[in-house]
């Protein structure tokens, strides 16, 4: 009888071993070689399989932050923003100050912008400015343009129409119409810049209004830009600006300050903005104000005489379908229009974007 216990002890034995060899085969795989094997693989382009050995990889080391950046980037070089955004952001929820994540963030968000899908775009708008000290005025604009993504960045043209509506001790009415360009043009993978011109013929709207403001890409989701506003009326105004921007998870956070140079000696302004995103595209952004450079354009002449003011804006941009877009806005403004003199200021603007061709 011993035999057959000798033989049957060998055989569970043997059973054990082989049952335990997967468990001895993980644990022989080393991660960090793992790793540099999936990232050769997404560098020489084999994006499908460098996601599926990502994702295994993760599924056994789920802590593993790196592999969770490279597998977002993966994704994002595929055009899968959504995806790649849902990666980076649940590792963000258990390490909000991870660089290399936060940088992957911003990155992916810049895409994804820069890669949407409308090649060719219709727009319209509206917008109103409206006091009642020293007079009572209410300006609107109404706009009408198109853009058009090219491989460098996107632009737009239009042509803008302002009523004005016054009155002090009598009425008055003006119309009159300014023609506009703008561009973002990318630079380089960490440079971008905006460039925009505007002319019109009428007395109320600038002559000529101009702006350039370049963007430089930092690591873990900073950047910084640096700028100048150009306007003439009966004479030349220049409003320097600069900034500093992050990206922290759905959030993306800018101080901007600006600098007005004026005959009597330079004043400033600074603005923060907070801007929340519920995806790639759709955000809702609340931007606080205090200072006397303005951070808008010169719409109308009299807006010059300006000293200071507090404000806040609040903006909400919302893809109703893959085609339409609705922009909209509203700010108010406690301004000071001459010395110790105080008004309420009003505002607000609706635009509607409608893609004519996809990519």
């Amino acid at each position: 009888m011993r035999g057959p216990f000798k033989f049957l002890f060998v055989g569970l034995i043997i059973i054990g071993l082989l049952s335990l060899s997967p468990l001895f085969s993980q644990e022989a795989i080393n991660p960090e070689t793992e790793y540099l094997r999936i990232r050769d693989m997404a560098f020489s382009g084999n994006y499908s399989e460098a996601v599926a050995a990502a994702r295994k990889l993760l599924k056994e080391y789920p802590t593993y932050g790196d592999v969770r950046v490279l597998l977002g980037r993966i994704l994002a070089w595929q055009k899968d923003y959504m995806q790649a955004a849902a990666v980076i952001d649940t590792l963000l929820m258990t390490e909000p100050d991870n660089a290399d994540a936060l940088a992957a963030k911003r990155d992916i968000t810049l895409w994804a912008k820069e890669n949407t899908a409308v090649a060719t775009d219709v727009r319209i708008g509206y917008s109103f400015d409206y006091f009642r000290k020293p007079y009572t005025r209410y300006w609107q604009v109404f706009s009408a343009g198109s853009g058009h993504r090219f491989s460098w960045g996107p632009a737009a043209a239009g042509i803008n129409v302002g009523d004005l509506m016054a009155h002090d001790t009598v009425s008055y009415y003006a119309t009159e119409v300014q023609f506009e360009a703008e561009a973002y043009p990318t630079l380089s993978d960490k440079n971008y810049a905006y460039i925009a011109y505007a002319y019109s013929p009428g007395r109320y709207f600038p002559t000529h209004r101009a702006a350039f403001e370049i963007w430089q890409v930092l690591p873990a989701g900073w950047a910084m830009s640096a700028g100048l506003n150009y306007y003439y009326f009966n004479r030349n105004i220049f409003i320097g600006l600069a900034s500093v921007e992050k990206y922290a998870g759905k959030y993306w956070i800018s101080g901007k300050g600006y600098i007005y140079f004026k005959d009597q000696g330079p004043t400033f302004s600074f603005y923060l903005t907070v801007r929340r995103y519920f995806n790639n595209f759709d955000y809702l952004q609340v931007t606080l104000g205090t200072g006397t450079a303005p951070d808008e354009p010169f719409d109308i002449q009299s807006d010059i005489m300006r000293l200071s003011a507090n404000s806040i804006r609040i903006a909400y941009n919302v893809s109703l379908t893959n085609k339409v877009v609705l922009r909209v806005g509203a700010g108010y403004s406690r301004e000071e229009y001459e010395e110790s003199l105080l008004r309420n200021r009003f505002e607000g603007n609706i635009n509607l974007i409608y893609a004519i061709k996809m990519k």
